[in-house]
């Protein structure tokens, strides 16, 4: 038994009208299936925006969208627009960033094994800085400095020995991670000298993730303080404090704004006596709690003193998370947002795969058919990135909504695309 879905679940815009129909940027959930058909990601723009300024105003010496979260023209144009750099993490998304028009001193290039034609890519490009990651990497740039005689603008990436309170999968700080150099081996220290002491490039700064969807204004604090201790005794004129800020994704959830978290860090760098910029790199906060999903229930099937299992036409290959990570959502039908879940139902997908849930313990309205539209809410991060073409599905198209009109920023696939790339 469950009440109707918690208003903070769903986009800063979403409305529900006395008929219990819900609406996201002054349009109608159920009119948005309509025109553009199901599955459907659709992305609150005023949402997007705000959120990037809050950003903006919580790190003022300046803050990077992490485009892993969710990447397409329309969001990298957004983010840009909105004054914040664009962190990527691959060649293909530098691409894209730069084929959406941000200048390239936007853009700061991650990635653990950034391979020579990348790191050529991104240093002829003239992206703002390079992210190192390992002496391997170091490597590299000796070579394209050799070959092209630019001087490379890096960061390094520090792994500060913290371990927090979220999938091991994401977890990123602790010693035992395939990211940065770690500081209790010596091997951050020992990066530093090289970067320090090399031709190839001009170290600008340090940078620390402990990873994501972290709750714990504590663990951040303490990942801040370790890392500006560390900078404290180096000429170094900026602080990463990375990313990974919580994002509330079932009811009783609760994450901490980004004024809250950007103060606590500001206060533990400050207060570990570093001086220099501190900056950050937010990405599911950005984006996830700005969208929704929307599918059109195809099968009920009730397995009495089983469960009931729902099924949509979507499922892992446009949201993997719950398969990779166990990832939890809340459910509702978009014509009776107010209206009372009391049935207990599994969401599952049409793959052929047992794993292939989307809500593992959902609720929705007793009176639900099949062809009815279902959404569950907080699917802007990782949905859209993550999508494959598993048992050759097409990928959904993604919608911008706001004040009343909606527009399209990416395309459905069609079959032809399935295909395009067979030789």
């Amino acid at each position: 038994m469950a009440g109707p879905i918690p208003r903070q679940l769903l986009p800063d815009s979403a409305a529900i009208d006395d008929d219990g129909q819900v609406s996201v940027g002054g349009i109608a959930l159920t009119d948005l299936a309509e025109e553009y058909g199901t599955p459907l990601f659709v992305y609150d723009e005023e949402q997007l925006r705000q959120h990037c300024r809050d950003a903006v105003e919580a790190f003022p010496d300046g803050v990077s969208y992490a485009s892993k979260a969710f990447l397409c023209t329309a969001m990298a144009q957004l983010a840009y627009e909105e004054g914040m750099q664009i962190d990527v993490a691959t060649g293909g998304e530098l691409f894209v960033a730069l084929n959406a028009g941000v200048p390239a001193d936007r853009l700061i290039f991650h990635g653990n094994n950034k391979s020579l034609d990348e790191l050529r890519y991104a240093i002829t490009e003239g992206v703002h800085h390079v992210m190192v990651d390992s002496f391997d990497e170091f490597d590299r740039l000796d070579m394209l400095f050799a070959e092209l005689g630019i001087v490379a603008d890096v960061m390094l990436r520090i792994t500060p020995g913290v371990k927090v309170e979220t999938h091991e999968f994401i977890a990123t700080g602790q010693d035992d991670s395939k990211f940065g150099f770690t500081v209790s081996s010596g091997l951050a220290h020992k990066a530093v000298e090289r970067a320090q002491a090399s031709p190839a490039m001009n170290l600008m700064g340090i940078h620390a993730h402990i990873g994501s969807q972290v709750f714990s204004i504590e663990s951040f604090e303490k990942a801040a303080t370790i890392i500006a201790t560390f900078c404290a005794d180096l000429d170094i004129a900026e602080l990463s404090v990375g990313g990974g800020l919580g994002v509330a994704y079932v009811e009783g959830e609760e994450a901490p704004p980004f004024s809250v978290w950007g103060a606590s860090m500001q206060r533990g760098c400050r207060d570990a006596g570093f001086e220099g910029r501190i900056t950050a790199e937010p990405g599911r906060s950005i984006v996830a709690a700005a969208a929704v999903t929307l599918y059109t229930v195809g099968t009920i099937k009730t397995l009495e003193g089983i469960r009931t299992f729902v099924a949509v036409d979507g499922g892992m290959s446009d949201n993997p998370r719950p398969v990779l990570y166990g990832s939890g959502y809340e459910t509702f039908l978009p014509r009776a947002g107010s209206s009372e879940r009391n049935l207990q139902v599994r969401v599952v997908g049409k793959h052929c795969e047992s794993g292939d849930i989307l809500v593992r313990e959902g609720s929705v309205p007793d009176d639900l058919v099949v062809g009815d539209i279902l959404a569950t809410p907080v699917t802007g991060a990782y949905g859209h990135g993550m999508a494959s073409n598993y048992n050759k599905v097409t990928r959904p198209p993604v919608v911008f909504v706001r004040n009343g009109e909606s527009r399209l920023v990416v395309r459905r696939e069609t079959y032809d695309d399935l295909i395009r790339l067979d030789v």
